[in-house]
Formats: C-alpha cells, sequence, structure tokens
C-alpha cells in the first residue's frame, strides 16, 4: 500500500504473543487496545519507503510547539551532532500561552565550552525554527540509568535552571 514516509503515527501491534490485557484491571485493559483489538503500544514510528518501521519517540514525550508536532529524538540528534555535546535530553514544557517550550539539557565533553549564541547558529542550519529549543540548561552529569538511557523525569527537577536560547 501507498503510504507517506513522512506521516509518524502510534505503533499497534497485534498478535499471539500480545498480552490480553491488564490482569484485574478492566479499565486499564480497555484503555490500552483500540475497537480492532490491537495493544496501543505508546511508541512513535514512520514507515520509509522499504517498508521498514523507523521509531520517532514516545507519545507521552510529544511536543506540540505552534501547531506542530516536534519529536524530541530529532532535536536530540541534532544537538548531538555538535562535536562539543556528549548528551542531550529534550523535554516539552506548557508555557503562559498556551504553546509548549522545548526545553533542552546539554551535557558538554570535558574541557569544552558551548556558548548560547553558538548553539543557536548550529541549531539554525539543522532544525527549523518551531523545532529549535526555547530554553537551554548546561548541566555537569545527565542523570542516567545503569544501563546509560537518560532518566528525563529526573530532569523535570532542574526546568528552572533553563534559559532562553
Amino acid at each position: 500500500a501507498e503510504h507517506d514516509p513522512n506521516f509518524v503515527g502510534e505503533i499497534l501491534v497485534k498478535g499471539p504473543i500480545v498480552m490480553k490485557g491488564y490482569y484485574r484491571n478492566e479499565e486499564a485493559s480497555q484503555l490500552a487496545f483500540d475497537a480492532d483489538g490491537y495493544f496501543k503500544t505508546g511508541d512513535l514510528g514512520r514507515l520509509d519507503e522499504r517498508g521498514n518501521l523507523h521509531i520517532a519517540g514516545r507519545s507521552k514525550e510529544l511536543i506540540i510547539r505552534s501547531g506542530f508536532n516536534v519529536y524530541p529524538p530529532e532535536v536530540e540528534g541534532a544537538l548531538n551532532d555538535h562535536p562539543d555535546i556528549l548528551h542531550s535530553a529534550v523535554l516539552g514544557r506548557q508555557n503562559a500561552q498556551g504553546n509548549e517550550d522545548i526545553l533542552a539539557f546539554i551535557e558538554c565533553a570535558p574541557g569544552t565550552s558551548l556558548c548560547h549564541r553558538d548553539l543557536k547558529k548550529f541549531l539554525g542550519d539543522r532544525l527549523t525554527a518551531y523545532k529549535r529549543p526555547t530554553h537551554v540548561a548546561f548541566i555537569n552529569q545527565m542523570p542516567a540509568a545503569a544501563s546509560g538511557k537518560i532518566l528525563k523525569h529526573q530532569l523535570q527537577r532542574l526546568t528552572g535552571d533553563v534559559k532562553p536560547l
């Protein structure tokens, strides 16, 4: 079937290896499945022209900025392309105007110094305006699990430290 390789949607799965529901929790089970019995994973993805699935992020992490969808992994990928950046994490935050600000937390490599002005110029060549972080915080060490996965929920308490970009 023909499809738009730029379309991102929620990944739904169905089959004999997928759970039938949550044990003794009918309400949660109904929310987890669509009307056709597909499990709603909460993951976002897109199919390329060859039918390969590419994960775009989590639906809970989706940022809506000026009416456009912004996927944190795309912004993080652009940030991580900078040679001075070791790790980055992107979160959304509601603002007073009813829009979402894009917050970027950045851990730079030891011995480097990246300023807001240089970062803004770097991202200007890589991301359209609505995808660029509106606020940035440079942090000494990204909170991470033993597996190396960045613990974004721990960054929520640092949102007061972000500065406009």
